[in-house]
């Protein structure tokens, strides 16, 4: 098989692959740009899971979303291959790029068939991520190698490389709604976020509670208030650094995707774990904290990028003191001057 051309304007109909989860999602809206720049004509579809939906909607980038891309049971991923086949993509990129979608690759690649252009690691893709390393690599930086096998590269698109993920669509979708900003919480003044969650199966990616409570106390003496976000899962973790530090904002369960990123706009910064909010908080251009494990991920490929983040790590997350995690939150320049003259 000889070298495949990307067909770029000419393709029609285009999808993108890209399941879960929260962190990686976002790590990939750069790609997905790039991809929409690369096929301006297409009708570009995006294949994802439901908690993604409307995330995906308000970037303007797809024509389509549909949300199976994870189908219980036998006849509902016929129904999804058989719909993967009736469309007759010209291209078909796999950012998710798992076994699950490594088999999707195989049934649409049988014999006596014009299978689409497919851009993955699924071996005899056309577009084939091949780069040895490709494990070793953080999310944007792999993405962006496969999109240069796939004929994306830099000067073939607008902006720098690789192409990152940038959060102002939020902003554009959602406008001035009441509910984005930090007074429908009953925030007042300047303040900070707190991420304390993780994976629910990754309960070692978590700094322990009661360090989450003593930063608190730090950031509440300089007049800052530590607002807490989450999931359901986080609930406990609130209740208890709010039983620590009164004076912080408990808002867990209460924010969407939208609001996350329109509060870490505003925050003077953000700690918190390796987690989507905290992907999503720094891409916002929000100066973060990003705490660690080294035992559960390595910084190197799994980091949030921003314009202002700090890495603290340590093998296991108890081996952080507060006094760390306070320091690296003092170096990032966050705190208010006049704040920081109440600090006791």
């Amino acid at each position: 098989m000889g070298v495949v051309k990307n067909p770029g304007e000419g393709a029609r109909r285009v999808l993108v692959i890209k399941l879960s989860a929260l962190g990686d999602f976002v790590l990939a809206l750069g790609a997905m740009r790039a991809i929409r720049e690369t096929h301006p004509k297409a009708i570009l579809t995006l294949l994802t899971t439901p908690p993604y939906q409307e995330l995906a909607k308000a970037t303007g980038f797809f024509q389509h979303i549909e949300t199976d891309g994870r189908p219980k049971g036998v006849k509902a991923t016929r129904e999804l291959l058989k719909r993967m086949k009736a469309a007759r993509y010209d291209v078909i990129y796999d950012l998710q790029t798992s076994g699950r979608t490594a088999n999707y690759f195989k049934a649409l690649n049988l014999p006596f068939q014009t299978p689409p252009l497919w851009s993955g690691h699924a071996e005899d893709a056309a577009f084939l991520h091949s780069n040895p390393e490709r494990g070793n690599m953080h999310s944007i930086d792999r993405l962006a190698d496969q999109l240069i096998a796939a004929g994306i590269g830099p000067g073939s698109i607008k902006g720098k490389w690789p192409p990152m993920p940038d959060m102002s669509f939020v902003r554009r979708s959602q406008g001035e709604k009441p509910s984005l900003t930090p007074a429908y919480f009953g925030i007042k003044g300047p303040y900070a976020l707190f991420i304390p969650g993780a994976s629910e199966h990754r309960a070692a990616k978590r700094w322990p509670v009661e360090n989450y409570g003593g930063l608190a106390q730090e950031v509440a003496n300089c007049g800052v208030t530590p607002v807490i976000i989450g999931g359901k899962s986080e609930s406990e973790l609130a209740v208890e650094i709010n039983r620590m530090e009164p004076r912080a904002r408990n808002i867990v369960t209460r924010t969407n995707l939208f609001q996350i990123v329109a509060l870490a706009e505003k925050a003077q910064f953000a700690v918190g774990n390796d987690t989507g909010p905290m992907h999503m908080a720094a891409l916002s251009g929000c100066p973060g904290v990003a705490l660690f494990a080294t035992s559960e991920s390595d910084p190197l490929k799994a980091a949030p990028r921003g314009s202002q983040v700090i890495i603290c790590e340590a093998e296991t997350l108890d081996q952080l003191s507060v006094r760390d995690v306070w320091q690296a939150v003092r170096m990032l320049g966050a705190i208010p001057a006049q704040a920081a003259g109440n600090e006791s």
